[in-house]
């Protein structure tokens, strides 16, 4: 199933993805550091929601709170609890 998510905090806008029961598919960031967030779309592409979150959350930008990884984290576990 499709989703889309509105990000908060960071330079990106939103997150389109692609969530095959728990696996992540085709992520693309609108928005933001452009050639960092491919790298970390194509590295995340077939991966679980789970293994993402491992890697991913609580990373921060500069002085921000949280990062793009990091919005990619909450968009994805929010995504999977609505899809069960």
């Amino acid at each position: 199933m499709n989703y889309t998510y509105k990000t908060k905090g960071v330079c990106s806008s939103s997150i389109d993805f692609d969530l095959e029961g728990d696996i992540v598919r085709n992520v693309k960031f609108h928005g933001g550091c452009n050639g960092n967030l491919k790298a970390v779309s194509s590295l995340v592409d077939g991966l679980t929601v789970a293994d993402i979150t491992e890697k991913l959350e609580n990373i921060r930008c500069g002085h921000k709170s949280t990062s793009c990884a990091h919005q990619l984290t909450i968009a994805l576990n929010q995504a999977l609890t609505e899809g069960k």
